[in-house]
């Protein structure tokens, strides 16, 4: 690699990590081309995508300084996994780990803030963008169903006490 794909490859980490809502550093050695075809699969269909980089160019494309908690994570054959939404990258490796005994989360980090194995397994627990907009539309809604409802409710009571009242008289 010459000293051009090495200032395009940095460019392009640098706009990963960039867009990434969290990005989750993995080994991946001793995967077969299907399995990791399988992953990037999962990761696609999800928003994501995944890639094997090279440890001096991701740090270099981070911009950190030498013994930098970043050190730690890019060390070793690394693949990252990333998305734009911060659960996705952290749910689908997850699972895939589970299922893999030779692809292991090394950790993470969103923007800032690096985390350990168990940081990306409880990022995985959290619901997705698209769960929470689900969840605040179904509260938004929920009043205005509410109030629909109690509207309508003396005008019914009031049915039934007339409806009583003639039914009563009737017999």
């Amino acid at each position: 690699m010459d000293r051009a794909q090495k200032a395009e490859s940095i460019e392009t980490l640098k706009g990963v990590f960039a867009d990434a809502g969290a990005v989750v550093v993995t080994h991946n050695l001793g995967l077969t081309v299907a399995e990791m075809e399988d992953l990037r699969g999962r990761l696609r269909t999800a928003g994501g995508a995944f890639k094997v980089v090279k440890n001096r160019l991701a740090l270099k494309a981070l911009e950190v300084e030498e013994g930098s908690a970043y050190h730690g994570l890019f060390k070793g054959p690394v693949g990252i996994a990333y998305a734009p939404d911060p659960a996705t990258a952290a749910k689908v490796s997850t699972e895939f780990a589970k299922s893999n005994d030779r692809f292991k989360i090394i950790g993470g980090f969103m923007g800032e803030t690096v985390v350990d194995p168990k940081g990306v397994e409880t990022l995985s627990k959290l619901p997705s963008l698209d769960e929470i907009r689900a969840s605040l539309l179904g509260l938004l809604n929920a009043p205005a169903t509410k109030i629909a409802a109690v509207v309508q409710a003396p005008a019914g009571q009031l049915a039934r006490v007339f409806n009583a009242y003639a039914t009563k008289e009737a017999a």
